[in-house]
């Protein structure tokens, strides 16, 4: 038997009963840790504990160890083939390990054997958001709160179906459900970041995105959300900040460079601008756009004949482009004026 201390100081002896409550409440909590350690001590009393295996599967699915999930749902099948609960274990593992079609197999399989299961409603309507079959996937949801509307994960998934049917308002309401419930639900916290993007109100995202920086420092969506909602609001040095941040971890991403060299422009770092743009024009290199914003920026450090060039090369890929005409037409025009000026 296990031993707990008592409000004593002593020792006593910790029953099967006691563990498995002990376990049951800390899996309830979300304590993972905890729980995992408590199903362990059982398993080590019984390795032949069904029971404890599920439970066991449960909290690492938790704390985030899929392959181990996948490992303790396959030992309590071994013990009982049967097991609903353990099949939608072992599909919940799958899925999250990307192995699609092996997951939909084991899943339906625990819906045939308990249609009342919420795991495996949730698990349905996950497989089916990853599917792209959304109004499905937010039946299933639905279906897995009616069972058990506690389910954080069940919340998040309705909501990222409706955020997907552009049902927005009640997207923002499921979300903020999941998040009454487990406020520390990163991806939440990011879906509801993209929707309030969406919806244009960019001080809410940057408050919900400071607060997801809190539990994953260098999450490269978190980042990006921050990054579009500092452009939106105009702050510039900040931005300049998390660009810099960003740029660092997704290197091949076209829209952290690109807000990057945005903030480097807006406050008027025009020489470091430079080095930003080419790493722009590397990751799209047939953007008028672009091609003219980089005309405008050697334009601005007096670069006039390099202007006249790149804004030439603009106006080859789109002739009737506008800003590139300008640019093109203003750095010529500087250019020949320089030159009179030192014939003179």
């Amino acid at each position: 038997m296990a031993e707990k201390q008592t409000p004593q100081g002593g020792q006593r002896q910790l029953t099967v009963d006691d563990l498995q409550s002990e376990a049951r409440e800390q899996l309830r909590r979300h304590n993972w840790q905890a729980a995992a350690a408590s199903y362990q001590q059982l398993l080590a009393l019984n390795p032949e504990d069904e029971a404890a295996f599920t439970g066991l599967a449960l909290a690492l699915d938790g704390s985030g160890a899929y392959e181990q999930m996948l490992a303790v749902s396959e030992q309590a099948l071994e013990l009982q083939p049967h097991s609903a609960l353990a099949l939608a274990c072992k599909a919940r593992a799958l899925q999250k390990l990307e192995r699609l079609s092996e997951a939909t197999i084991a899943n339906d399989q625990a819906l045939l054997l308990d249609h009342q299961l919420a795991l495996a409603w949730l698990n349905r309507s996950g497989l089916q958001i990853l599917q792209q079959r959304f109004p499905e996937a937010l039946r299933s949801a639905e279906r897995a709160l009616e069972l058990d509307p506690s389910d954080a994960r069940a919340w998040a998934n309705k909501g990222t179906a409706l955020l997907n049917l552009n049902r927005l308002s009640e997207a923002l309401e499921a979300f903020n459900q999941s998040l009454a419930r487990d406020p520390d639900y990163l991806f939440v916290l990011q879906m509801k970041g993209e929707l309030l993007r969406r919806l244009g109100r960019p001080q809410e995202v940057r408050e919900l995105m400071h607060r997801a920086l809190q539990l994953a420092p260098n999450d490269p969506l978190s980042l990006s959300l921050l990054a579009q909602a500092l452009r939106a609001l105009g702050e510039m040095e900040e931005l300049f900040e998390v660009t810099s941040q960003l740029t660092r971890l997704t290197p091949g991403s076209l829209l952290a460079w690109e807000m990057h060299m945005r903030a480097l422009r807006s406050l008027g770092r025009f020489e470091e601008a430079i080095e930003a743009i080419e790493r722009v024009l590397e990751l799209d290199p047939h953007n008028v756009r672009f091609w003219t914003i980089k005309a405008d920026n050697l334009y601005r450090l007096g670069r006039y004949r390099e202007a006249a060039r790149v804004a030439g090369y603009a106006l080859q890929l789109a002739p009737d482009y506008r800003p590139a005409q300008r640019i093109h037409e203003k750095a010529v025009r500087l250019m020949y004026q320089h030159k009179e000026r030192r014939l003179r």
